[in-house]
């Protein structure tokens, strides 16, 4: 089983056990072999760890020294989110969204998010994670979110872009919160609901897309009053629920001693699950303002 946000698949999950996360966790009765990450379980003896490693003989093998850590996802992701909120500092500054300009800047933003569109793509296909993709989407992303942002200052209201900043971080420490007291679990029922909700949402999102380009105006609505508020939310709750997907991957990877190198897919994965919340969330508070 593969997880994904709302917008790019990436690596996390399996089939061995039901759950979400890198592997199957170590369940009560395991032959007592020495090595809590050996292959295999009592209970289910096909459950296996990817990473598990053993010598010539079928024995545990000493630990590697390589392995993932928590300080190494968090320096991965304050390396990715740091990269996205430099350049979309730049871009605020370097590209004006005045009425002379707006076309340009937008033009340009456009390209940029198009440009990480790609690179995300060709790095959620990779099997390994490739740091200079992940830093070059944050970097292409920042420039898009840097534009829309100024947009949204200069003509909605200069106080959304810092609420949907500190939005943002709200939903993320509620959901660690939630998560770390285990208010959250993620089984498999719960990632098969959340990935039917966002298939339904996209497909959506897509539609509305879709009549407004063809039809003009604003679609099916979906993006604008009462019901632009409502999928606001639910885009919020979704991105919500791949924060608590991202949390159990990246405790099942640090559990199993997942190389370190994938530390860059843990931090490539919270990156595009924060910039999703942040836009639901600046649409959302634009969608409030406009009304007041």
């Amino acid at each position: 089983m593969r997880s994904s946000n709302p917008v790019f698949s990436r690596r996390g999950f399996s089939r061995d056990n039901g759950h979400a996360g890198f592997n199957a966790a170590p369940q009560a009765g395991a032959p007592a072999t020495g090595n809590p990450y050996a292959q295999g379980t009592a209970a289910n003896p096909y459950a296996t760890n990817p990473y598990a490693q053993t010598d010539v003989h079928g024995a545990p093998a000493p630990a590697r020294p390589d392995v993932m850590t928590i300080d190494d996802v968090v320096t991965r992701t304050a390396m990715t989110l740091g990269t996205v909120v430099l350049t979309a500092v730049l871009s605020w500054i370097v590209l004006p969204v005045d009425q002379a300009n707006l076309g340009k800047s937008y033009g340009i933003a456009i390209g940029a998010a198009l440009i990480a569109f790609v690179l995300s793509m060709i790095q959620a296909f990779k099997r390994k994670p490739v740091p200079a993709l992940i830093l070059a989407y944050a970097a292409f992303e920042g420039v898009f979110l840097g534009v829309i942002s100024s947009t949204v200052s200069t003509y909605i209201n200069p106080g959304v872009v810092m609420q949907a900043v500190l939005g943002t971080m709200c939903v993320f420490a509620g959901v660690l919160f939630a998560y770390k007291m285990r208010w959250i679990r993620v089984t498999r029922r719960f990632y098969g609901f959340v990935m039917a909700a966002a298939v339904g949402f996209m497909l959506l999102m897509v539609a509305n897309l879709l009549f407004s380009v063809f039809a003009g105006g604003e679609g099916l609505g979906f993006r604008s009053g009462g019901l632009g508020i409502l999928f606001g939310v639910i885009g919020i709750i979704l991105g919500a629920c791949f924060l608590a997907l991202d949390f159990k991957q990246v405790e099942d990877g640090v559990a199993y001693g997942a190389p370190r190198e994938e530390s860059w897919l843990a931090a490539f994965g919270l990156t595009l699950t924060l910039v999703w919340i942040y836009l639901e969330m600046l649409r959302l508070l634009s969608i409030l303002s406009g009304d007041d």
